[in-house]
This record gives C-alpha cells, sequence and structure tokens, in this order.
C-alpha cells in the first residue's frame, strides 16, 4: 500500500473517530442513562459522568490528532508506528468489548437504535485494521 492511500484511510479512521462522539452522545437517551445512574450516590454518578467525558476526549484527540498527522503516521516513524500499534490495542480491545462484554439487546427498540449499534461495530472492526496496516506498512512505497 503506497503511503498516499495509507494517509487516506487514517484520514478516514480520523473521521470514524469523530463520528463515534456522534453515537456516543446519543447512548445516554437510547439507555435512558440518567434513570439508570439516579438511584446512585452523588460521587458514583459524578465519577461515570467524569469517565464518559474522558473517553469522549480521547475520542475527540485520537480524530484530530489522525487526521492532523495522517500523513506523519503513515510515512511509518517510530513514534508512528508506536501510536499506531496502541490505537490498533485499544480498538481491538473495544472491539471485543462490543462482542463479548456489553449486551445491548434490551436498547436496539428501533430500527435507528439497531442501525447506529451495527454502524459503530462497523468502526470498531475498521480502526484496527487501518491503524495495523499503518503500523505494518507505514512509509512503504
Amino acid at each position: 500500500m503506497n503511503t498516499h492511500n495509507l494517509t487516506l484511510l487514517l484520514q478516514l479512521a480520523g473521521v470514524m473517530h469523530l463520528g463515534l462522539i456522534g453515537a456516543g452522545a446519543l447512548m445516554p437517551r437510547a439507555v435512558s442513562l440518567k434513570t439508570h445512574i439516579a438511584p446512585l450516590p452523588p460521587f458514583i454518578r459524578r465519577l461515570f459522568w467524569v469517565y464518559y467525558a474522558f473517553i469522549g476526549l480521547c475520542l475527540v484527540s485520537f480524530g484530530i490528532i489522525t487526521i492532523a498527522f495522517a500523513g506523519t503516521l503513515a510515512a511509518g516513524g517510530g513514534l508512528a508506528r508506536a501510536v499506531c500499534i496502541f490505537l490498533t490495542a485499544f480498538w481491538m480491545v473495544r472491539l471485543v468489548a462490543a462482542a463479548f462484554v456489553f449486551d445491548v439487546r434490551p436498547y436496539l427498540v428501533n430500527p435507528f437504535w439497531r442501525a447506529g449499534y451495527y454502524a459503530t461495530n462497523v468502526v470498531f472492526a475498521c480502526l484496527p485494521v487501518i491503524y495495523a496496516l499503518a503500523a505494518l506498512k507505514g512509509g512503504a512505497l
């Protein structure tokens, strides 16, 4: 794979991260999150929202960094490969969690939520592939 095509794939990966922010913003409504966490002590509720915000910050950061430095990541320097290996591992773990940890079936109550669920899983499957390609093929002509 040439560097130009890999750069385009990485830019697409960056956009996918930002798309996940949209899905994440809909999640509290889709699962009636406020209702579920209302009985929890205030500290635990705040802790959850802080974690939720940090995950969002990570996604935005991964997306912006990937878009802004797609060429650098595709060029395959040492740091670029390390970042791509990290993001490959990150998204592989997230894909495993989506497949084996989270049971969202009770919340897929309409075609919109089902389509969103399947779309996010496609993204979860694409991201580790793109970053693995960049880690393995970065700098290849």
